[in-house]
């Protein structure tokens, strides 16, 4: 019997039988794994409030003779009382997990993705920073993780350090006039990508949304989907922004 203790958080739920759930978890330790909560959706369930998604928690887990875990203990590493307070927060933290939940790494371990995935929850359980762009940023910052991050600095496809016009997802990055291919990027959009990958990411996220965020959000958008191959409805349910003045 396989039994362990870790710190997990919640990616998604679903229903099973009459009173369970199966409870998908990305761990530090054991990547992700699936729990069958038995008897979670009864009123009198201890379980209930703390296998919800985006939470954030340590779990004693056994394995079963199937594919699922059976927990045995929850308890709350971080409450992310802020994060769930808003709605755009909450919104932008299923945009998320729902990523990281398109991972094909069951019982793979991976800590530095799991990091990356708990420094976004308490970013946006943190009212100093607005959610707006903080699933843009996980995007970039979860593509470089892979090697697989967009090159800005130069033409994705002739390397010259020139004006770049465009951004294509299948190419990787940005391009120059001449090779331009997938969509058009404005300066604005540029620099702010530049920014975020470049290790400003905290100064992005304070104060107003910055120039060139709609545009962004769009291209790390099509960036991930396309790693991916999938779809994201979480992140395709965002309202857009709205056209910034004098655009």
């Amino acid at each position: 019997m396989k039994e362990f203790r870790d710190d997990a958080v919640v990616l998604r739920t679903y229903k099973s039988g009459e009173s369970d759930r199966v409870v998908v978890l990305w761990t530090r330790s054991h990547g992700k794994v699936r729990v069958l909560a038995k008897g979670i959706r009864k009123a009198t369930s201890r379980l209930g409030g703390n296998l919800e998604t985006l939470a954030y928690v340590n779990v004693d887990l056994v394995k079963t003779r199937g594919d699922f875990y059976i927990a045995r203990h929850v308890s709350h590493t971080q409450r992310l009382t802020t994060l769930r307070s808003s709605y755009a927060r909450i919104n932008a933290g299923y945009a998320v997990v729902e990523v990281v939940d398109a991972i094909p790494s069951d019982d793979v371990a991976d800590e530095a993705i799991f990091d990356l995935l708990t420094r976004v929850l308490l970013t946006l359980d943190d009212d100093y920073f607005d959610p707006t762009l903080v699933p843009t940023s996980f995007y970039f910052k979860l593509l470089t993780l892979d090697g697989s991050g967009p090159v800005v600095d130069e033409c994705v496809n002739c390397g010259r350090d020139v004006p770049l016009v465009a951004f294509d997802a299948q190419v990787g990055g940005a391009l120059c006039g001449d090779c331009r291919s997938g969509v058009s990027m404005s300066s604005d959009a540029l620099t702010l990508i530049r920014r975020i990958v470049g290790g400003d990411l905290a100064g992005v996220l304070r104060g107003e949304v910055p120039a060139g965020a709609g545009e962004v959000m769009a291209i790390a958008l099509d960036a991930i989907e396309d790693h991916f191959g999938k779809r994201l409805r979480a992140s395709r349910s965002t309202p857009p922004l709205a056209p910034s003045a004098g655009s």
